[in-house]
């Protein structure tokens, strides 16, 4: 007969060093079966190579036969694999196994290996919150940004190519320049009102540039009532929920958990009149799931509330970019390991998860096993704002008109240029000097301010 006391920095109880039989459970991340071989991985596997490299144990792993956790039916029988451990047909289960005060009576429980509560997820457009802004939904805030710096550049390119092209302002010394920075601004509201505001460019520059502006305008008008009406339509009703309240008070979306889990048994056995109804709720829509994946499928599916323990539902998350957890937690719970009544190897693993613990292997499984890896939307169709890529092509042409008209208004003024240089017998350079000299130096604005005078003579 071979004892061991394995690596235990403490004191371990002496014990056969024997091959153990442990059953578990699928469920991702703790159990999951790698490739076509069937061979097991993931957290709860992980766990079990730990904790036998410390206590120098064989092991021989299974799954439980009728793919259940553990409850006691109503002749005292339990199922699952807390039914195993009671039989015998196992020495072992690790799994996602929360300890309760029901359980601990009939076998015996290790240290938690892990922290968990009670929470619930759900679809983000379910979850989503009315805004008071709903207005502005339509479009993303970048997309609201993105929007103001090109109305403020239309602007800008507008009262420059007035002040540029000869066509627009033919005597700057003489003639009152029509588009100022305001009127430039004011011009291209209009366009966004689908409203004329006079006067209008006279010039190809400035008409080029208008009539992308009013391009931009329709377009861009045209994909807000879109949105805003696919919004409005949404097959999803609007309702927030953030709390087990929220989701009690409501009757647009039905909710459940796992039937016969630790889960079920709470909401059942508590005294809590929110927590009641919504065991009520479940007792009388038979909106139970037989298990977690089936939950997560039901909550991506939308209109369904899957009610489980925390640390399940941040891996679905984790995977699922279109589900969202809800910020309360309730019933702080823990995960532990089960075995028969009076087992020797209960203290040597709870010291043994102990040491795990506080060497950080715990925390760096953890960490492992529920890395995000969001897999993205589903396929289903849903409304969302729009954002400044979605419209990139839009804002493309507009840059590229906006150029194009400040092309344009250069060369009207450069051939004016040349032009008078040819007449005056001077260089080209210097008489383009000159014209930008007048239009935008203080000649130019003496002029204006010389002809406002006069007309108020």
């Amino acid at each position: 007969m071979v004892l061991t006391r394995a690596s235990c920095l403490n004191p371990c109880v002496l014990i056969d060093a024997k091959e153990l039989s442990i059953t578990t459970i699928k469920q991702e991340p703790y159990t999951m079966t790698k490739g076509s071989g069937g061979e097991l991985e993931g957290y709860c596997i992980d766990l079990i190579s730990e904790l036998s490299k410390k206590l120098g144990f064989g092991y021989k792993l299974h799954l439980v036969k009728d793919n259940r956790y553990g409850a006691m039916d109503s002749n005292g029988n339990w199922n699952g694999m807390i039914g195993e451990v009671i039989r015998g047909e196992a020495d072992l289960a690790v799994a996602s196994l929360t300890l309760t005060s029901v359980r601990e009576q009939f076998v015996d429980m290790t240290t938690p290996f892990m922290q968990t509560g009670i929470g619930f997820i759900l679809h983000k457009d379910v979850a989503s919150e009315e805004s008071t802004f709903s207005l502005l939904s339509p479009f993303s805030t970048d997309m609201w940004v993105g929007l103001l710096i090109a109305f403020l550049l239309t602007g800008l390119c507008i009262f420059l190519v007035g002040r540029i092209s000869p066509t627009e302002w033919a005597e700057p010394d003489a003639e009152e320049h029509s588009f100022t920075l305001l009127h430039s601004f004011w011009y291209i509201t209009g366009a966004l009102t689908l409203q004329g505001a006079g006067p209008h460019p006279k010039a190809l520059s400035g008409r080029v540039v208008s009539a992308i502006w009013w391009l931009f305008a329709v377009l861009l008008l045209a994909c807000y009532f879109a949105n805003f009406n696919s919004m409005l339509h949404s097959n999803n009703k609007h309702v927030s929920i953030k709390s087990f309240e929220d989701l009690a008070n409501q009757d647009v979306i039905d909710y459940g958990t796992v039937e016969s889990g630790s889960t079920m048994l709470f909401f059942k056995n508590s005294n809590n009149p929110v927590y009641r109804r919504i065991y009520q709720h479940m007792e009388r829509r038979k909106s139970y799931v037989s298990s977690i994946e089936e939950g997560v499928r039901r909550a991506q599916e939308g209109n369904f509330a899957f009610i489980g323990e925390a640390v399940s539902l941040d891996l679905a998350v984790a995977r699922y970019c279109k589900l969202t957890r809800s910020q309360e937690v309730i019933a702080m719970r823990a995960y532990t390991i089960a075995a028969p009544l009076g087992s020797p190897w209960v203290k040597n693993l709870t010291i043994a998860i102990l040491q795990l613990s506080e060497s950080g292997e715990l925390t760096y499984m953890r960490d492992k096993w529920w890395a995000s890896s969001c897999m993205g939307a589903d396929g289903s169709h849903t409304s969302e704002a729009l954002q400044p890529h979605n419209l990139r092509s839009l804002f493309l042409l507009l840059g590229l008109g906006l150029g194009v008209g400040l092309l344009l208004a250069l060369l009207e003024l450069l051939s004016k240029a040349c032009n008078q240089a040819k007449d005056g017998k001077k260089s080209c350079c210097s008489v383009l000097t000159s014209e930008l000299n007048r239009r935008f130096g203080s000649g130019g604005e003496n002029a204006e301010q010389d002809t406002t005078d006069k007309s108020k003579a």
